[in-house]
């Protein structure tokens, strides 16, 4: 671990332990948009004879909510309540997303079912040589999204019911992939608001809706889109591009997410902390920004410092990164076993 300041992570881990014990049933209030990741596996053992592409042969399929959908059923796996607002569309795939949410005993009242609009479904394949491989790999990635803007009346509506559960609140998420949940105008009444009831704010948003994240207490990135940005800076380095956006949009800190190569923190205060990643066999990535979003929300919503919050990020990004199945969410008793599995590894280093 490298970084400015000291940071007892052995510590850290006790605590969030303690935390994960403790987690009392706070409501965290969460928007944006949502989506269903649908799941195909299966043999790739040809080519096609009319072009140079695999022929897969599926033997299983599996599909499941994905992006702010995900981080519902992280919160709600580790014990919190979830007012969840967003909108689906009236397909097959809308009344998956919210069939699988009410089987959870997630709250599914404030889901908009939009008229005439699809639903966002990301398809991926999974393929690999019969016989020869174990691990499979993506071959393919098919999005299937609306064609048409959400209605403004529906995004004015998720925003008031935002907006109204914040006082009960010990959070807010805000997950935006630009399909309209939430304008540039209501994310910055949210989070002004949030910061007037000293509720933390994680944003997850897009690199071209920074705006939506503006006085927010910590934003995610990946360490390819803060690259992505310090170029278009023209600055020499991702730290010094990091503390300039802090200052630009005014955020209390930024977490990137660099999967095999950990996550880091960089702080207003002009402070940074890197945590390297400890997962064993790092096999896949979909879903980190949920899991960091759900770890940051959980641990600020209970009055952790930002440094314990980005360790319980950081553990729930490598639970990601070796989960066997790119659908599951961070839950309960593997993120517990995981900081156990962290707490014994450093005791080890230390003799």
């Amino acid at each position: 671990m490298t970084g400015d300041g000291e940071f007892d992570r052995a510590n850290s881990l006790k605590k969030l332990k303690n935390l994960l014990n403790d987690i009392d049933g706070s409501t965290v209030t969460l928007i944006g948009d949502t989506m269903l990741d649908r799941y195909h596996h299966g043999f790739a053992n040809n080519l096609t004879s009319t072009a140079p592409v695999p022929v897969v042969k599926i033997l299983k399929s599996e599909e499941s909510p994905g992006a702010s959908a995900h981080i519902a059923l992280g919160l709600n796996s580790l014990g919190m309540n979830v007012e969840f607002h967003c909108s689906v569309g009236d397909d097959n795939e809308g009344e998956t997303i919210v069939n699988y949410l009410s089987e959870m005993d997630i709250n599914t009242n404030n889901i908009i079912v939009a008229k005439d609009r699809n639903t966002l479904t990301k398809i991926r394949f999974y393929g690999s040589r019969e016989s020869l491989l174990d691990r499979s790999q993506i071959l393919l990635q098919a999005d299937r999204g609306p064609q048409n803007k959400l209605n403004e009346e529906i995004s004015i509506k998720l925003f008031s019911g935002a907006n109204n559960s914040l006082k009960n609140s010990c959070a807010l998420v805000i997950s935006d992939y630009d399909k309209g949940v939430i304008t540039s105008e209501e994310a910055q009444k949210l989070i002004n608001r949030s910061n007037k009831l000293d509720i933390p704010t994680i944003v997850d948003p897009k690199l071209t809706g920074l705006e939506k994240s503006i006085g927010a207490t910590v934003v995610l990135f990946e360490i390819r889109g803060l690259e992505l940005l310090r170029r278009r800076m023209m600055v020499n380095s991702t730290k010094e591009a990091a503390f300039k956006l802090i200052e630009d949009y005014n955020w209390k800190s930024l977490l990137v997410l660099g999967g095999i190569n950990g996550v880091t923190l960089y702080e207003n205060s002009q402070d940074f902390l890197h945590i390297p990643c400890m997962s064993p066999s790092p096999e896949q990535q979909i879903g980190l920004h949920d899991a960091a979003a759900t770890a940051l929300a959980a641990a600020l919503g209970h009055g952790m410092g930002m440094r314990d919050s980005a360790t319980l990020a950081a553990a729930a990004c490598e639970c990601v990164l070796s989960a066997q199945s790119s659908m599951e969410f961070v839950n309960l008793e593997t993120l517990g076993l995981w900081l156990d599995e962290l707490s014994w590894q450093m005791q080890i280093s230390e003799r």
